[in-house]
């Protein structure tokens, strides 16, 4: 079933209440009825008095898997709704990504851009990897600044910080030039705590298993790449 109402409405405390009741009760009907129909007045009345509209900067992180494919789900909504979206991947860059071919039949609304040259473990130049970083923030920086973009996609990005590869405070600053309607995801582990301060929605996967690290189980395609 599609829910419409953002999951920090379901977080709302006076709902949390009502829905523990309704779990933790036997309750006739009629009970049930004015329970959800109290339930559907708070968040009527919250989503009446929300902000119609916000450019979002938004971070995925953590050490669990679906970071990239959580926000590539959002670049598929922009899509869907007729917008321009940009993609700048930083460290996927060694092999094409399958992403990549699938998006090529929205050409007309996206660009893509995989400029990094693999994982850092695998370069062992850590100069050209910083010249890479840096290129790609530039080419990322075009996008945030374009208005004609409605969503930009900085994948990887946490990695490059993380490894300081990059300068959080250009970072930063970068991101204070978007247009107010313009959304920013930035992806990968380990994001540092002044972005983490400064997106307005945080996302972090936990990992609980994962079958390389359990099992000995490779990348897959259609699952990893």
């Amino acid at each position: 079933m599609k829910n419409d109402t953002p999951q920090e409405l379901n977080q709302d405390p006076e709902i949390g209440r009502l829905i523990d009741q309704v779990m933790s009760s036997s309750l006739t009907d009629e009970q049930y009825r004015k329970k959800m129909q109290r339930r559907k007045e708070v968040q009527d009345q919250r989503i009446a008095q929300a902000v119609p509209e916000k450019g979002l900067i938004i971070v995925n992180t953590g050490n669990g898997k679906g970071k990239t494919t959580a926000a590539l789900g959002m670049v598929l909504r922009s899509l869907g709704h007729g917008y321009k979206v940009a993609i700048v991947q930083f460290l996927k860059g060694s092999w094409e990504p399958s992403e990549k071919r699938v998006f090529s039949y929205w050409e007309d609304q996206l660009e893509f851009h995989a400029m990094g040259e693999g994982f850092t473990w695998e370069t062992q130049d850590r100069d050209r990897d910083l010249d890479k970083a840096s290129a790609a923030w530039q080419k990322s920086l075009e996008y945030i600044r374009n208005p004609d973009f409605h969503l930009v996609l900085l994948d990887e990005i946490n990695i490059a910080l993380k490894m300081a590869y990059l300068p959080l405070e250009d970072v930063l600053a970068g991101l204070a030039e978007k247009p107010a309607n313009k959304h920013v995801i930035l992806t990968g582990r380990g994001a540092p705590a002044g972005l983490i301060e400064r997106a307005d929605l945080v996302t972090e996967m936990t990992l609980i298993k994962h079958p390389f690290r359990d099992q000995g189980v490779k990348a897959q395609p259609g699952i990893e790449y």
